[in-house]
């Protein structure tokens, strides 16, 4: 396995199951100033919307996903072992002030985080309990996607890492490592991994905690984390490798602007490994990301059924 370490390049994108859809736009758009980059269904319950969050273009690492399932019966879910816990955004270092005001003017309540690492942030939650937290970095020098009101200095820039707990740490992170990804600090029981360099979009933070309960999908709750790989053949390869290490491994597929394939780590948490390419340039043009439905090509002649089940959603044209 040691030639593919390398082949993950970093997040790509955090997927979550939230409440209410225009709750979910007024807070990732209207509050956080991230861009919609594409507004699609669910593949698997096409009368819940599948929301892209990103950069300019929706560069991998950037990239922030919901489903909003209010009215489908899914339950709360409860953050646990087996899950992401918590997903951080990176900020620019001394945009935090900024930011706990921000918060604080939309109603959401933001506590300042013991820093870790060396990296200050401050955390806060989404109507549906998510946990996030906005982590101060002097080393992101990726370009922002930036709004009247939320200038270069203080935008959020794109992931910077997730928290993943797990009952026991070692056989996680020891796996982690045969994709790429080494330890690079350690907190208490807090293990730190990074892949391609490590620093904001390229960490991964495990907490082993033997005592908490297992996490329950619903919710409120992450339902994955994808990692980023550079071709279709890198990702076949890799397939082939983790069922070769008898890694129950999902076939390929087709999500239209990644193609996907989904495993479990050794505590339960649920990875995706997704392509680069196409991007969400490949069914509408860059300057009109996210202001239509988009389907899957299969699903065209479907669409005002898909459509006349969707809830009516605003899209706050920019930051209030």
């Amino acid at each position: 396995m040691g030639s593919m370490a390398p082949r993950i390049l970093g997040l790509h994108h955090v997927t979550a199951t939230v409440d209410e859809a225009q709750a979910d736009l007024d807070l990732c758009v209207g509050t956080l100033g991230l861009r919609l980059v594409k507004t699609t269904v669910n593949f698997d319950n096409h009368h819940v919307y599948h929301f892209y969050y990103g950069d300019e273009h929706g560069t991998p690492g950037t990239i922030w996903t919901t489903f909003p399932y209010r009215g489908h019966g899914v339950a709360v879910g409860r953050r646990g072992a087996g899950q992401v816990v918590t997903t951080a955004f990176s900020v620019p270092h001394g945009a935090l002030a900024f930011w706990r005001a921000r918060l604080t003017h939309a109603g959401v309540a933001a506590t300042d985080v013991e820093a870790r690492f060396g990296e200050t942030g401050v955390a806060f939650s989404d109507d549906s309990g998510l946990e996030f937290e906005l982590v101060a970095s002097a080393h992101d020098s990726r370009h922002p996607w930036t709004v009247d009101v939320i200038d270069a200095s203080a935008a959020i820039r794109g992931l910077h890492s997730v928290t993943m707990v797990v009952h026991d740490a070692v056989p996680t992170v020891e796996f982690m490592a045969s994709l790429g990804w080494r330890e690079v600090a350690r907190d208490g029981r807090r293990i730190r991994v990074a892949v391609h360099g490590g620093g904001p979009g390229r960490t991964i933070d495990v907490l082993g905690d033997p005592t908490r309960p297992k996490g329950v999908n619903g919710l409120g709750t992450v339902h994955h984390v994808a990692m980023g790989i550079g071709s279709a053949e890198e990702q076949s390869a890799l397939r082939d490798d983790l069922l070769a290490r008898g890694v129950r491994v999902t076939d390929i597929r087709d999500r239209c602007y990644f193609t996907s394939i989904y495993f479990r780590e050794p505590g339960g948490v649920l990875f995706e490994v997704a392509t680069v390419a196409p991007g969400f340039t490949v069914d509408e043009p860059l300057a009109e990301l996210g202001t239509a439905l988009k389907l899957p090509h299969w699903e065209e002649g479907h669409r005002a059924g898909i459509e006349g089940g969707l809830p009516a959603i605003h899209v706050p044209r920019r930051p209030r």
